[in-house]
């Protein structure tokens, strides 16, 4: 019995002593350059996101923030390797819904999203937006959606391959709506998009920046955008909801993670300066120059994302028949 006590009050006062020095720890944070890995090659859309807020971070905090690209296996190589980090805070990433997409779609992920990652921070939405090659006698998504239910497996759609948000976009809506639509899968979303400008696909779903240029010259019909708001470049175009289609919404979103186990202190610390750091009016143009909405949030908003995500993307995955790689 008085061993068990002893043993009881050497513990509490371990922990009583250790939460002073976690306390100093994050005070201090960060003394050194922090890593920032990213799960895109350089130079793509998503890589302009982890090096905008890698620089914003940078000047909030006072100390380097490294850019580390680190692409392929659908942004898995980058995550697995923050998720075996130290849980220090000076290793940290930046993904998009493929952290929930991901459990659906591969059989061996080496770390588990919800359980080795921690949420820091939401970032920014970048939307998309449903297009029809100019031949397709549809001006409104309520006529598409008609016609692939007249003519069912004689409509087409494009998408960067298997898996892609372009590609669940698609199968989310022939889910809802139980059309069918035929899918030919490209190297890409640019790719798949050159294909509906050539006529060789009838639709696509791709973000609304990459394709401004061709919406307004008319080679290309919006239909409607897949965001719970009209898009300011697009003021035209009627949201999903605004069509009739309610449930067919998907953006693109980015959150901040860093490895389970970093200190709550450091976690909103990097919150904190993050989301001041989207304030200023240079970041809001260069985020809207990249055709990002800034979509601040809190940790726990960022991991109800992924929680509600990560469902909803297993019930696509499930009814489009994607087997796991």
């Amino acid at each position: 019995m008085n061993f068990s006590r002893a043993r009881a009050g050497f513990w509490l006062a371990f922990l009583l002593l250790a939460l002073p020095c976690s306390f100093a720890f994050a005070q201090n944070y960060p003394s050194k350059p922090i890593r920032l890995i990213l799960p895109f090659p350089p130079g793509a859309p998503s890589d302009l996101v982890g090096r905008l807020f890698g620089q914003k971070l940078s000047e909030q905090l006072g100390e380097n923030v490294i850019p580390d690209n680190r692409p392929g296996a659908g942004g898995n190589i980058a995550l697995a390797a923050v998720a075996k980090s130290a849980p220090d805070g000076y290793t940290l990433t930046i993904s998009t819904p493929g952290i929930a997409l991901s459990p659906s779609l591969y059989k061996n992920l080496q770390y588990d999203p919800q359980k080795d990652l921690v949420p820091v921070a939401r970032l920014v939405t970048v939307e998309n937006v449903i297009l029809v090659h100019p031949s397709v006698p549809t001006k409104t998504l309520k006529e598409f959606v008609a016609l692939a239910r007249a003519k069912p497996g004689k409509l087409n759609y494009g998408s960067g391959g298997p898996g892609t948000t372009n590609h669940l976009a698609n199968e989310l809506l022939k889910y809802l709506e139980k059309i069918d639509l035929v899918h030919v899968p490209y190297k890409g979303a640019t790719v798949a998009t050159v294909a509906l400008i050539g006529g060789e696909v009838d639709e696509v779903v791709v973000s609304v920046a990459s394709v401004l240029s061709l919406i307004k010259s008319g080679k290309v019909r919006p239909l409607a955008v897949l965001s719970e708001n009209r898009v300011a470049t697009l003021p035209d175009v009627p949201t999903t909801k605004e069509a009739g289609f309610p449930k067919f919404q998907m953006s693109i979103w980015y959150g901040m993670f860093a490895p389970a186990g970093t200190p709550r202190e450091i976690i909103m610390k990097l919150n904190r300066e993050v989301l001041k750091g989207m304030e200023g009016r240079e970041a809001r143009e260069k985020m809207a120059a990249g055709g990002m909405d800034p979509w601040p949030g809190s940790p726990e908003q960022l991991g109800e994302l992924v929680k509600s995500e990560t469902a909803r993307y297993a019930t696509i995955i499930k009814a489009a028949g994607i087997p796991k790689e």
